[in-house]
């Protein structure tokens, strides 16, 4: 029994010291397995205290539990995050060496306050001022000395305002030297949408500067050279036609009042009268052209009409030189071309004019339409001596008659008008010619349909007798003249005789002759247009205008002022009567 006591009493203690063992491996496996994983922490603790300083990251031992791969991701992110640094310090790199390599645009950024931080080469170059130089400046100093400092503090206050503010205004470089400059300052803002300061981009465009100061003056000299010779043509027109006015006027009266011996004295006086001014009036339509100021009035045109008026325009020219003028083709009703009539006829009253000078003896001269889809085609087709192929190219300038007889009347403006006419109303003239069997002139119109209504077909102008005075009964109206033309006035006053009755009051200056109207009330105003002290044009009253300018602006500004009609001068005496008869009050 001792012997087994002592068995048990060992197997107790060796199953206390192996339980004692067990425990102490346990508590030593756990420290030691608390420690590692401990470690692991603090190591993976310090990489993401790393990774927020920027400082690079522990390596981390390659481990598949959470904390490893933890770790793991950890190194990862801080890689991705290095890579993007070194990217944005790469592409910052390249903006700033860009900014800085920039020699037309001065690029630098200022302050909340305004003063200058960066500043880069292009900004040295325009400004004159270098870097260690203007770095803490405020950026006034740029500006004009008058200009300090409402202008720098507005021009910030609106760029953080608005967020953008720019301008064009004189800058000032660090020599004192004044530019031109286009700027451009932005606000720019932190993450939290506080205000960090401003970039600010500048430009020198004293270059373009100048270029439009000078495009500008050449514009106002260009204005200017075009208004004088609007000025130099209306006074021309005024000077050369006033003239005439006086010659044909009196002559048209002495043709009414002749005896039969002196008429044909009388009508060489007439027709050199009207041959004179034909002269100037193209002379004037060719430098209105050259000036550009020929305005049309485009239009539905009646062909039918406008050839059956020049044909019997020229019928008396064609029966003094023995020519033929063929009748017209049938031509519809409703054909006709867009144009401005009154151009048109005098294009065509040229060529045919020209077609019966320039034929043979006993020669014909005939017109011959056609009309395609969009055009219409009239030709003046004469059995002339044409006209040698070399000298075609000379047909159409001003003041070139070619070979022409001498002997002929013409200055040689007449196809030079014609051709620029055409042209302005989107036509073509052209020619074909065989040199001793004649010449086919052509023109080429937009087609359009028309509804003519029936006119009565003029008379030639030289088939009208003048007529001779005739017993009147006596008006008893007032009549106020306004000229300043000593003979346009005597002879109103010697074309007033054939209306007695009518009292006249006359005045050479304008502002006169309003207050002459102001007292008497006349019945009917005759106002000259070119007066020394008033435009007649400007004068608000309802009147019948007297002038020289025959020119069509000329014309619709009368008509906008109010004229009652307008008569051209020279006046035609027959047309003078007639509208005294109609404006003046019946005869009693």
């Amino acid at each position: 029994t001792e012997a087994a006591a002592a068995t048990r009493e060992r197997l107790l203690w060796s199953t206390l010291l192996a339980a004692a063992c067990g425990i102490f491996g346990a508590i030593l496996a756990v420290l030691m397995l608390s420690k590692g994983i401990v470690a692991r922490v603090h190591q993976v603790q310090r990489n993401a205290q790393r990774l927020a300083l920027g400082h690079p990251l522990l390596p981390q031992p390659p481990e598949k539990d959470e904390i490893g791969q933890l770790g793991t991701r950890l190194v990862e992110a801080g890689q991705l995050l290095a890579e993007r640094e070194r990217a944005l310090r790469d592409n910052e790199e390249r903006l700033r060496l860009i900014i800085e390599g920039v020699k037309d645009y001065g690029i630098f950024a200022l302050d909340r306050n305004g003063y200058v931080t960066t500043w880069n080469a292009g900004a040295e170059r325009i400004k004159g001022y270098t870097e260690q130089e203007i770095i803490g400046q405020h950026f006034s100093v740029f500006y004009l000395p008058q200009e300090c400092p409402q202008h720098p503090d507005m021009a910030l206050h609106e760029a953080t305002v608005n967020g953008r503010y720019t301008e064009e205004s004189w800058r000032r470089r660090k020599d004192g030297s004044r530019f031109w400059a286009s700027v451009v300052i932005t606000a720019q803002y932190d993450s939290n949408d506080e205000l960090r300061g401003f970039s600010k981009i500048t430009r020198d465009i004293s270059d373009r500067r100048v270029a439009e100061i000078a495009l500008g003056t050449a514009r106002e000299e260009a204005e200017r050279a075009s208004r004088a010779k609007s000025e130099f043509l209306s006074r021309m027109s005024h000077e050369l036609r006033t003239p005439l006015n006086s010659i044909l006027g009196f002559a048209q009266l002495l043709d009414m009042d002749s005896p039969a011996s002196q008429r044909p004295q009388v009508g060489h006086i007439l027709r050199a009268g009207q041959h004179l001014l034909k002269l100037i009036n193209e002379v004037l339509d060719i430098a209105r052209i050259e000036a550009g100021h020929v305005s049309l009035s485009l239009e539905p045109v009646s062909l039918s009409s406008v050839l059956k008026e020049t044909l019997v325009l020229v019928s008396p020219m064609a029966a003094d030189g023995h020519i033929e003028l063929e009748e017209l083709p049938h031509l519809p009703d409703e054909l006709g071309v867009i144009a401005d009539r009154q151009r048109l006829v005098q294009v065509l009253l040229n060529l045919l004019s020209n077609a019966i000078k320039y034929n043979r003896p006993d020669g014909q001269v005939r017109i011959e339409v056609d009309r395609s889809a969009e055009r219409v085609t009239v030709s003046v087709v004469d059995t002339g001596y044409g006209i040698a192929p070399e000298r075609l190219g000379q047909l159409f300038k001003p003041f070139e008659r070619l070979d022409a007889n001498p002997s002929v009347e013409g200055t040689g403006l007449g196809l030079a008008l014609s051709k620029s006419m055409l042209e302005m109303m989107n036509g073509t003239l052209s020619v074909q010619t065989t040199q001793n069997e004649g010449c086919r002139f052509t023109l080429a119109l937009p087609f359009v349909a028309v509804h003519a209504p029936t006119v009565a077909t003029p008379r030639p102008a030289d088939a009208v007798p003048m007529p001779r005075p005739a017993a009147r009964p006596a008006y008893h109206g007032k009549l106020l003249c306004i000229e300043d033309n000593l003979s346009s006035m005597a002879l109103i006053e010697t074309l007033l005789q054939r209306r007695p009755g009518i009292q006249l009051l006359s005045s050479m200056q304008g502002q006169l002759g309003l207050d002459l109207a102001r007292q008497h009330a006349p019945q009917l105003i005759l106002l000259d247009l070119n007066l020394p002290d008033i435009k007649g044009a400007t004068a608000n009253t309802p009147v019948l205008m007297i002038t020289a300018d025959a020119s069509a602006n000329a014309q619709r500004e009368l008509k906008e002022a109010g004229a009652t009609a307008i008569l051209i001068k020279p006046i035609q005496v027959p047309v003078f009567l007639a509208l005294l008869d109609q404006y003046l009050p019946e005869p009693v």
